[in-house]
């Protein structure tokens, strides 16, 4: 109780600040024992409000309540994917507030509740979250529904959930007393109903004027997908019937797209500062949207969050007050050789120690680890290193052994997705008698396995299909832990890359599109002449790579700059 009690007065602290940015996300991860995300987009959100809090900026989250999670993977012994709920309490790392707002979907009043969580950053500050919940008796069975499942159901599903979010985050932030805030920041497009909220609210109901150019003032729009498909598109007699008439279709459609209801359109219409999440994705986004300016702000991750045990105590000894300043990991090129190396190999055995307790494969600490953490869909290219297995498995024979670490969930709808991690299981009963390389597949990728896997490998891998990758952020956390990346020039790689110094690069930057042969030719190369022989053969240089890692890319690839790029370029806009 007095626990609570001090939350709810954190909670009104938050409310009487000043120049508050309004930060709305379809998922945000803030915590492991709250599964409230399904991956990238999540935890990128989950690090933007714990920077936020370390830095003092006066960020409020929105996001909605997921009773059963997004999904939890179990795969069979033919790597068949199975999806069950990971249904967890809210009572137990919430807490409920007593205010309520109504959202009208197909024409019903349905009641929204909130709870809190309350993040808190180094120096004190605080980042209050909301999460939104449908699941009240007065309400259906569908409406209650919607607070069940992240990325469920059908198009009705998700159209009525980003009217919880966006129309019903508005109203409850304004229910629970914020009148007064500076932005409102639409992490990706399911969000953007909330901007019609606000034109909503603009409306003079005398001479019928929608005052566009103010709500613009007030919103910013971070785009996440580099390809139209990766977009929320809705009919409009969809929209008809679960929307309603918010404003006349007229002009909705001059603002979303005459033939669908496209968010990303609407955001873009809606928002003075509109970014990328990396450098070569504005640009990407700049073609597809050629009407609109696309700023660029790459993203990062929350270095406290994200860096081991063993090296957050190298770094405490090496670097004191790098939690609060992680541009002072460029320090690292300090720290001795067999300090870093030792921090590694103590994360590392406890990766190995991980798989072995889970699995007969019998993982070798002194094996090249080399690690693949993604969502598991087409593009993603996870089995690109089996391109030509009969290479790899020469390579290995001759170079040295190979263990190689995958995790990833595949969406329940994505059949591709799921077939590739089967492809994936296949290599490794394949490859079962094989004493040069071992694969295992780690179900349930999520927070917790994430960290331990960009703590504990040597290399990470990363081989997604140009131009497809938006940014990326997991080979941002195995460099904060002094881990080489390995991948394809494409998102994040492309400002973070210099050849044998951060890692290395797949392909060629002068192709725009990924041509598969040729990219598998040279990850296989790279691995075969320079990778395998530095890590085998020459510590001191690959332990200078790893030292180049963390002083370089962890120094920049981090949320606290970030952020102070977001509030500069995009929050504190005065025209």
């Amino acid at each position: 109780m007095e626990a609570k009690q001090g939350l709810l007065y954190e909670h009104e602290e938050c409310i009487r600040r000043e120049n508050k940015i309004a930060y709305f996300s379809m998922e945000i991860c803030v915590d492991s024992k709250i599964p409230t995300y399904s991956g990238g987009l999540g935890v990128l959100a989950g690090d933007t409000i714990r920077s936020s809090a370390d830095l003092g900026v006066p960020l409020i989250g929105i996001t909605l309540l997921y009773k059963k999670g997004y999904l939890r993977q179990k795969l069979d012994e033919q790597g068949l994917q199975h999806e069950l709920p990971e249904e967890w309490n809210p009572q137990e790392e919430l807490v409920q507030l007593p205010a309520r707002i109504q959202v009208e979907i197909e024409k019903r009043k349905v009641v929204v509740q909130s709870w809190i969580y309350m993040v808190k950053g180094v120096d004190g500050s605080n980042v209050p979250v909301y999460f939104l919940d449908t699941d009240l008796p007065e309400n259906s069975e569908f409406d209650r529904s919607l607070s069940y499942y992240l990325y469920g159901g059908d198009d009705r599903y998700r159209l009525a959930q980003e009217i919880v979010l966006g129309i019903g985050g508005v109203r409850m932030l304004k229910e629970l007393g914020y009148q007064d805030i500076l932005r409102y920041h639409m992490n990706e497009g399911h969000a953007s109903l909330l901007a019609l909220e606000l034109l909503n609210n603009s409306n003079n109901t005398q001479n019928h004027q929608w005052d566009i150019e103010q709500v613009k003032k007030r919103c910013v729009f971070t785009t996440h997908t580099p390809v139209p498909a990766g977009m929320d598109q809705f009919s409009y007699q969809l929209a008809e019937q679960v929307l309603g008439d918010i404003i006349p279709y007229d002009l909705l459609k001059s603002l979303a797209g005459e033939e669908k209801l496209n968010m990303t359109q609407l955001a873009l219409n809606l928002s003075h500062y509109i970014n990328g999440v990396a450098k070569k994705h504005s640009i990407v986004s700049q073609e597809m949207f050629p009407g609109h300016h696309i700023g660029s702000i790459t993203n990062g991750i929350h270095s406290p969050t994200w860096i081991g045990q063993y090296f957050a105590e190298l770094y405490d000894r090496y670097i004191p007050g790098w939690k609060s300043d992680p541009f002072s990991l460029r320090y690292a090129l300090n720290i001795p050789d067999d300090e870093v190396w030792n921090a590694h190999q103590k994360g590392k055995e406890e990766l190995i120690d991980y798989i072995n307790r889970l699995t007969n494969y019998e993982f070798n600490k002194d094996v090249l680890t080399i690690g693949f953490a993604r969502r598991a869909t087409a593009y993603k290219r996870a089995d690109l290193i089996f391109y030509d297995l009969n290479r790899l498995i020469d390579i290995a024979s001759i170079k040295g052994q190979i263990q190689l670490v995958f995790a990833g969930k595949a969406h329940p709808k994505d059949t591709p997705g799921k077939e590739l991690i089967q492809r994936i299981i296949d290599a490794s009963r394949n490859l079962s008698l094989k004493k040069s390389i071992k694969i295992v597949y780690l179900e349930n990728y999520n927070m917790d396995l994430g960290k331990i896997l960009t703590c504990g490998v040597d290399l990470w891998l990363n081989t997604p299909r140009k131009p497809q990758e938006a940014s990326g952020t997991s080979g941002m956390k195995a460099a904060h832990n002094g881990i080489p990346s390995f991948s394809i020039l494409d998102g994040w790689w492309v400002e973070g890359c210099i050849e044998g110094i951060t890692g290395w690069s797949i392909g060629s930057a002068a192709n725009l599109e990924s041509i598969e042969e040729e990219e598998a030719d040279s990850l296989y190369q790279k691995l075969e002449t320079e990778i395998m022989p530095a890590y085998y053969d020459k510590r001191s240089l690959w332990i200078n790579i790893m030292r180049h890692c963390i002083a370089i890319n962890a120094s920049f690839f981090n949320t606290h700059r970030m952020v102070l790029q977001y509030v500069s370029n995009a929050y504190l806009y005065s025209k």
